[in-house]
């Protein structure tokens, strides 16, 4: 069965720093796509931050939501099967539930969604004092 589990959030203080971790199990994690979503009280779920292994030689890449460029950095670690969102400059506006999901790698010139993962995990609430 394919696993995702979201840890990591908590409290912090504006200007602060978080690292959230995307446990998975139960796939192939170099051939596959992860995404770091979030969801405010009251809004819709957003996409935060891609990372892809890509669908040919040397495409894979990651990609960030405008709100999140130059503060959070995704990375993943294949030996762990673990991806992880480093926030930093954390703002009042990132508080939310975060969640990480799995799906398909994709290659070049694709704009991922949320329809573009099928695994999904719990959530993990992160909250951003002013």
């Amino acid at each position: 069965d394919v696993q995702l589990q979201a840890s990591g959030g908590g409290l912090v203080q504006t200007g602060g720093s978080l690292r959230l971790s995307c446990a998975t199990s139960g796939f192939k994690f170099d051939d596959y796509s992860v995404g770091w979503f979030r969801q405010a009280p009251g809004k819709e779920r957003e996409g935060v931050s891609y990372i892809t292994s890509g669908t040919g030689s040397g495409d894979g890449r990651s990609d960030y939501a405008d709100s999140v460029k130059g503060r959070f950095t995704i990375a993943s670690d294949n030996a762990k099967n673990t991806v992880y969102l480093q926030m930093n400059s954390l703002k009042p506006e990132d508080t939310a539930v975060y969640y990480c999901a799995a799906g398909p790698p994709y290659g070049l010139g694709y704009k991922p969604s949320e329809a573009s993962f099928n695994f999904w995990g719990r959530g993990t609430q992160v909250t951003v004092s002013s």
